[in-house]
């Protein structure tokens, strides 16, 4: 097996060091724009040599895990590159944009759209963890347009690593992934904004900081790289969800300012709720 990860992070490099706990003579290459994360994937044991597009006819699997804007010109490119048996997934957070880029593609077949939801606050290849997808949902978009034998192999080869399979719309991917994913890194970000600002006069917010503030100012550690080209591509959905939230907090303020705390407490275990959605999500 010849596997090619293009982007050496967290979501490609997971896959491939599961990959090669399942199939040890499986061959690992990396291409990357930065030498410096070619040279650490390969003393990390991510990849096993560096690639380059000259091999991708030769490819079993080629992983696309670079930034969402990157994709859509880079996504032609590899299309162009690969053999008639080369299933390639790209695993990016936005769905509507990469199937437009790649739809007219005379290799389209060969393309499975995919939305692993797993993954950490951490980039680059140290980011890469075993395991990494157990249990986690992985979203197909358009499948019926890869051909039955390649989207047979991908999607075995996601089972194999312990994703549950969903098969969704672009749109409806990107309407509900703005919910759940990209509002959150938002609000982190602000949140850190916030009590950023505020320290420089008041150091003891930081010593004061417990696992509460740790826990959901966390994603704000994420990559400014790769977080605005998905704000960018995911920009309608993303406005929407904010009106929405923000609405909400302008409520909790009115609340609070006018000591109606009936409100808020009825606000608050209205929402507690989510501890059974979530409980069932882990089930």
């Amino acid at each position: 097996m010849k596997v090619h990860v293009i982007g050496i992070g967290l979501i490609g490099g997971s896959m491939v060091l599961d990959i090669k706990s399942l199939h040890p003579d499986a061959t690992i290459y990396g291409i990357d724009t930065n030498e410096s994360h070619l040279a650490e994937a390969i003393t990390l044991g991510v990849i096993d040599k560096v690639g380059t597009f000259d091999d991708l006819a030769e490819a079993d699997f080629v992983i696309v895990s670079v930034p969402v804007d990157v994709a859509l010109t880079l996504m032609p490119k590899v299309l162009d590159a690969i053999g008639d048996n080369t299933i390639v997934f790209e695993v990016g957070s936005t769905k509507i944009p990469i199937c437009e880029a790649v739809a007219n593609h005379q290799r389209r077949r060969n393309f499975i759209a995919t939305h692993p939801i797993a993954g950490t606050e951490f980039s680059g290849p140290s980011a890469a963890i075993k395991n990494l997808f157990q249990g986690k949902t992985n979203i197909i978009c358009e499948v019926e347009k890869t051909t039955f034998k390649l989207q047979e192999k991908a999607l075995d080869l996601f089972r194999s690593l312990g994703m549950r399979i969903r098969y969704m719309d672009p749109k409806s991917h990107d309407k509900h992934i703005a919910y759940v994913s990209h509002l959150s890194h938002i609000s982190s970000f602000m949140l850190g904004k916030t009590v950023i600002n505020k320290e420089k006069d008041e150091q003891d917010i930081f010593d004061m900081a417990g696992s509460g503030f740790e826990s959901t100012v966390r994603l704000a550690k994420s990559s400014p790289a790769m977080w605005t080209p998905i704000f960018k591509q995911n920009k309608k959905q993303v406005v929407k969800s904010l009106e929405e939230y923000i609405s909400n907090l302008t409520l909790f303020k009115e609340l609070l300012a006018n000591d109606d705390f009936d409100a808020i407490f009825n606000e608050m275990q209205s929402v507690n709720k989510i501890k059974e959605i979530l409980n069932g999500m882990k089930k």
